[in-house]
């Protein structure tokens, strides 16, 4: 294929290209739970808000936090008790990851990883066969057999936003590789046998997202705003796509004007129409949206 210096097409290294086009080759290369070839009809998410979800410092409450994700379980799976949704995510999975972000200004809270953590050992799987990480997730999470993937919503220097599909990144050998042109091809990402179809839940965290970012790892807390949401679904691009939307909601309100991201996020649109990994069409996404509904703005 004519790469070069160790480095395949879309940024990525030659060992995973060697991976992602193995798997292709197979026919396997298409989203989860889809025939070969065939492409994502509609996705569904759900937007769970409580106005009580962060306390009065704008620290989040764990009891309402774990209510809220036993919601959005309830309502994504159509099940009434939240053990049910997670039995029917996990199927007959031996040991589980989750993968976190712990990016010291805007993390996943801890309480929403033990609440996570809390479920699936509900669902009978004993916690020493369950991780948690992140910067460490291709070391510590890689031999997990299902893996759940949640972090916060946040604008981002390199790929417009990070969100679901940006995640998983450190499951690769060298993360850089995937950022020329505004991490355009992260879809990529996806195909690593590493990963590949072991992401079973898509939870993007939202109670004080971030809409501006001025430089790498640049933070200023006039840019995050209580929203008091938890975004989730199977579908990482779709839930992404919605992120955008409320990010750019946001933004024009605070800003007076139009301040688009959806051409600086194009790896979102790009996991969808290059690499099929779900739907980014805001008029194919179901979004159900449970709880709080004032300045909901999407």
């Amino acid at each position: 294929m004519g790469q070069v210096n160790g480095s395949g097409p879309a940024g990525i290294t030659r060992r995973e290209f060697i991976q992602v086009t193995s798997v292709a080759t197979a026919g396997m290369a298409f989203a989860p739970g889809l025939a070969s070839g065939e492409a994502a009809a509609r996705a569904r998410v759900i937007l769970v808000r409580d106005a009580d979800a962060l306390d009065a410092g704008g620290n989040p409450r764990p009891d309402v936090l774990q209510k809220m994700l036993d919601r959005g379980i309830c309502e994504l799976l159509g099940v009434k008790q939240p053990v049910d949704g997670w039995k029917q995510l996990l199927g007959q999975a031996a040991t589980v990851g989750i993968k976190t972000n712990v990016w010291a200004n805007l993390r996943t809270p801890p309480c929403v990883e033990a609440s996570i953590q809390q479920r699936i050992m509900e669902t009978g799987i004993p916690k020493d066969k369950i991780s948690v990480d992140d910067r460490g997730a291709r070391r510590t999470l890689a031999s997990s057999t299902t893996l759940v993937n949640v972090r916060p919503l946040r604008t981002h220097h390199w790929a417009g936003i990070g969100g679901c599909l940006k995640n998983p990144i450190m499951f690769s050998e060298e993360p850089s590789f995937y950022h020329p042109d505004m991490c355009a091809d992260l879809g990529t990402l996806w195909k690593l046998p590493v990963i590949k179809d072991k992401i079973k839940l898509n939870v993007l965290m939202v109670l004080t997202p971030q809409f501006l970012t001025r430089s790498p790892h640049h933070f200023d807390p006039r840019y995050v705003w209580p929203y008091g949401g938890i975004l989730m679904s199977t579908d990482p691009v779709a839930v992404d796509s919605v992120g955008v939307r409320l990010l750019e909601a946001k933004r024009k309100i605070h800003f007076g004007e139009e301040r688009s991201l959806s051409q600086l996020a194009h790896h979102v649109r790009f996991a969808d129409e290059r690499h099929g990994l779900g739907v980014s069409d805001p008029a194919r996404i179901d979004l159900v949206k449970v709880g709080w509904e004032k300045e909901i703005l999407i």
